[in-house]
């Protein structure tokens, strides 16, 4: 093929932040919050045509030559004036997109040439149409490939499909740069290789439920094919049974979520994802203890299968701009015995005789993530690590928990060093405690983000009131909108019952970024009520004092009560202001439908009942007449990695600084006697790969690591870790 001969300067993607005009106050920038109509781009490369430095021309004409009345000779001066601005025009043209494309994305740590990916399979997963072969340009410079509104994507398995983003989001796949985190979901969110500012850029983001931790309600269809399955424990050994359990189980992660997903995100003008992930996408153990029958005890769950999906998935979040919290969703032993922990049932995870066993091997698949997420190519698009979701404190334990969690950032920040830009935000859950009971939590700690879910659909009442009550904005919803805001964004306390059946509130999310740091809603729905196939566990019971039958077919729902859950949606998002929607993706039950709808911002969108704009949410609550107290944007230095980051109070290292705690809930017998891992085992460490390639790089951010992990001391028996509970405590240490 011929090459082509290219005239034009090397230029940015018009919506990418170099290439906008300064501004000033009042004007446009990145971080506009308004609604608007947004400048739709159909540019499949970077590489524009000379037309685009004449349109620049055309802005500087000399009005002597056109009767202007301009004196002659002022007129040959501002000729000279202005053809010198020109030439600094063209010049910044040129040296500017050049120096904000091609250098300033170079500056983070590359992979070496021997271990990059080749270029149609790159880790974001596709090229364009435009340049499929991620050519250079004659002088060498890469030919970064990006396209916005219109543009057509190609996948890295061939398909096709058109971008389609009204918010000036713009995607960049670069094979010959495949780290490039120049992209950008919509015009008011900052790129990836520009920080988030917590204090004034606003969270709309999406969980990406039921992908890699499976939940029944979310993935209907494969714990049908198995009646007697409840969690991913129990599926996992049924596929095993069968020999079906690699071959279903990728088929659920290649299919479940695709790159057009991604891209339907950022079209929504959604900013963030929320992925859960399971511990055994890095590893399981084939020995977790004796049963009571005396027969070993394996973890039955596909063991690092996942991990290669996950890479995959953050390649596409970085095409597209969307930056992940990274949730580890699991823990072993379980941290609340939910179906979503991996394991119904006992809670085992820091709690009972197997508990601090069950920690310690926690702490090392933390660190083996920390140190993937931790490395330069992946801290832009992994700005936040959840270590551990809802784990049950009324069960645990503060005193325990808070132990942990400490033990947890130091051993994170050891990793990464301290301050803003080393290594992620680390988020906690709030333990179904209610944001009031965190305030002075770890002062002094280093980015310690407060997560909440807020539900009224696990209340436990009936939760029968209308929400169809017409069209009209201002009164559709009934008393669901406003009930929103009050909950979630009034001083006053409201007490209902969580998840996990114990007290929990919601307070003024305000309250808690000026007490703790920065707090974020980090899963919320439209469930009015709890109806939804499979929504409260496998042959669990509802709630809702009507026919769920009525909400768990959305072809059957009026116009009225669409408005309705949308006015609902848009009050939930005013209050929380920072915030995840659980989840993107409800997959279809065998009858071929969404049987949760509710729970599926998809389905929302594509049925009326989410917005298409998540701006309009904005001043919701004030025209319900409750009023949101504004986030004046001020955050202690040390919350978001400023001075005195690191340096945690005194009296809170003098309280929990001990590990293992000193006192374990359940026990009744010495803490000194129970189970522990002795630190002698190899070290786990995750590799760069997706389902199509696999290279070399060892996924270590920080080489001085090299503590041993945790294994099994030899010649001591253990009991089943996962079963451990009402058990009587050892009377002698096995070491």
């Amino acid at each position: 093929m011929q090459e082509r001969e290219h005239t034009a300067p090397f230029v940015l993607h018009p919506d990418s932040p170099a290439s906008r005009p300064l501004t000033v106050a009042g004007t446009e920038s990145f971080r506009d919050s308004y609604v608007g109509a947004e400048t739709s781009h159909n540019n499949s490369s970077a590489l524009l045509g000379a037309s685009a430095v004449g349109a620049r021309d055309s802005f500087y004409t000399d009005k002597a030559a056109t009767g202007g009345g301009r004196p002659r000779g002022r007129g040959i001066l501002m000729r000279v004036l202005l053809g010198l601005a020109v030439l600094v025009v063209v010049v910044l043209a040129v040296v500017l997109p050049v120096y904000f494309v091609v250098v300033k994305p170079r500056n983070h740590h590359n992979l070496s040439s021997s271990s990059s990916p080749s270029s149609n399979t790159d880790p974001s997963g596709g090229t364009s149409s435009s340049n499929p072969s991620g050519g250079t340009t004659p002088g060498g410079v890469a030919a970064v490939t990006t396209g916005g509104d219109g543009s057509t994507v190609t996948t890295s398995t061939g398909d096709t499909f058109t971008y389609s983003n009204k918010f000036g989001g713009y995607w960049v796949s670069d094979p010959a740069d495949p780290f490039n985190d120049g992209a950008s979901p919509n015009s008011w969110t900052p790129p990836l290789n520009t920080s988030w500012d917590f204090a004034m850029d606003r969270i709309y983001g999406v969980n990406l439920g039921g992908w890699f931790v499976l939940e029944p309600f979310i993935a209907p269809a494969l714990f049908q094919a198995y009646p007697s399955a409840k969690d991913e424990w129990s599926l996992s050994a049924l596929m095993a049974a069968d020999g079906t359990l690699q071959s279903k189980m990728e088929e659920h992660y290649d299919t479940f979520i695709t790159e057009q997903d991604i891209a339907q995100i950022a079209g929504a003008g959604l900013n963030w994802v929320r992925l859960p992930i399971p511990f055994w996408a890095v590893g399981t153990w084939s020995d977790v203890g004796v049963a009571p029958d005396g027969s070993t005890v394996s973890e039955p769950f596909l063991e690092g299968v996942a991990w290669k999906y996950i890479v995959r998935m953050l390649g596409w979040a970085r095409k597209y701009g969307i930056r992940v919290n990274l949730d580890l969703h699991t823990m072993p032993g379980s941290q609340n015995g939910y179906n979503h922990s991996g394991k119904g049932g006992q809670v085992n995870f820091l709690n009972g005789i197997m508990g601090i066993a069950n920690a310690q091997r926690a702490l090392d698949y933390i660190r083996t993530i920390t140190e993937f997420i931790s490395q330069p190519e992946y801290k832009n698009v992994v700005p936040v690590f959840g270590i551990m979701n809802e784990a049950l404190l009324k069960t645990i334990g503060r005193a325990q928990l808070t132990s942990f969690y400490l033990e947890a950032h130091d051993m994170i920040r050891g990793i990464t060093g301290f301050g803003a830009g080393n290594g992620p935000y680390i988020s906690i859950h709030d333990g179904f405690d209610g944001l009031s009971n965190w305030a002075g939590f770890l002062e002094g700690s280093d980015r310690i983000m407060l997560d909440t879910h807020p539900y009224f659909a696990f209340n436990r009442q009936p939760n029968t009131a209308p929400v169809a009550t017409g069209t009209d904005p201002k009164s559709a919803g009934g008393q669901w909108p406003k009930q929103a805001c009050n909950s979630w964004a009034s001083s006053i306390t409201n007490r209902w019952v969580s998840l996990s059946l114990f007290i929990w509130s919601c307070e003024l999310v305000t309250s808690s970024r000026s007490a703790v740091g920065v707090t974020v809603a980090g899963e919320f729905s439209n469930g009015i009520n709890d109806c939804g196939l499979y929504l409260n566990g496998v042959n669990g019971s509802t709630s809702y004092g009507g026919d769920c039958n009525d909400w768990q077919d959305s072809s059957n729902w009026s116009a009225a009560t669409k408005a309705g859950l949308l006015q609902f949606a848009l009050a939930s998002m005013d209050a929380m202001q920072d915030w995840f929607f659980w989840t993107w993706k409800i997959g279809n039950s065998t009858s071929g439908i969404v049987e949760s709808p509710l729970w599926s911002y998809q389905a929302g969108l594509e049925g009326g009942w989410m917005p298409t704009d998540p701006r309009t949410a904005l001043g919701k609550c004030a025209a319900l007449g409750v009023e949101v107290e504004p986030f004046d944007g001020t955050y202690q230095s040390w919350q978001t990695g400023g001075a005195g980051a690191g340096m945690i109070a005194p009296e809170s290292i003098k309280e929990f600084g001990q590990w293992p705690p000193a006192t374990v809930s359940n026990v009744d017998g010495p803490v000194g006697f129970l189970a522990t891992y002795t630190a002698t085992g190899s070290v786990l460490t995750l590799m760069y790969a997706t389902p199509t390639v696999s290279v070399s790089v060892d996924g270590w951010a920080n080489p001085s690591d090299t503590a041993s992990f945790v294994t099994a001391v030899a010649g001591c028996t253990y009991t089943n870790a996962w079963s451990a509970l009402n058990l009587p405590a050892p009377t002698a240490a096995c070491k």
